[in-house]
């Protein structure tokens, strides 16, 4: 029975992969972009808990990549917009503070060289008189 068992696993018949099958990575088998086993690494070794499950890394870069993904396709955008063919810190920062889920996310976050939304408070702002009525203000305000 034993030499069997041994013959059919030499050939490669029998059950389990075969020797001679390319590895493939669990970020393949994910279909993911971000690395499975690096975050699972981390993990670990961050002794964030006494067990890590299988389901954990993988879950954990599917998120991280559609975070990254986001971030880069809003920071494009606002690339396009300024006419600029390269993101820079600038273009991340209006991405993420103009998005209002990642504003919240990265609240306390400070983007170097990001520098700020450009905004003008509505009371530094130039009056608009109306057409009719400006005339009426002005005689009103003479002695």
């Amino acid at each position: 029975m034993s030499s069997a068992g041994t013959a059919s696993a030499k050939t490669g018949t029998g059950r389990g992969k075969p020797r001679s099958s390319k590895a493939v990575s669990r970020s393949e088998k994910a279909g993911l972009q971000f690395p499975v086993g690096r975050i699972a690494r981390f993990l670990k070794k961050g002794r964030y808990a006494q067990r890590v499950g299988s389901g954990s890394p993988v879950y954990l870069s599917a998120v991280l990549e559609y975070l990254a993904a986001e971030v880069l396709e809003l920071a494009g955008n606002a690339a396009r917009d300024n006419k600029k063919s390269r993101i820079i810190p600038r273009h991340i920062q209006l991405a993420v503070r103009n998005d209002e889920e990642l504003s919240k996310l990265l609240g306390s976050v400070t983007i170097a060289n990001g520098g700020v939304l450009p905004n003008i408070h509505q009371n530094l702002l130039p009056n608009k008189t109306a057409k009719g009525k400006g005339e009426i203000g002005s005689a009103s305000q003479e002695f």
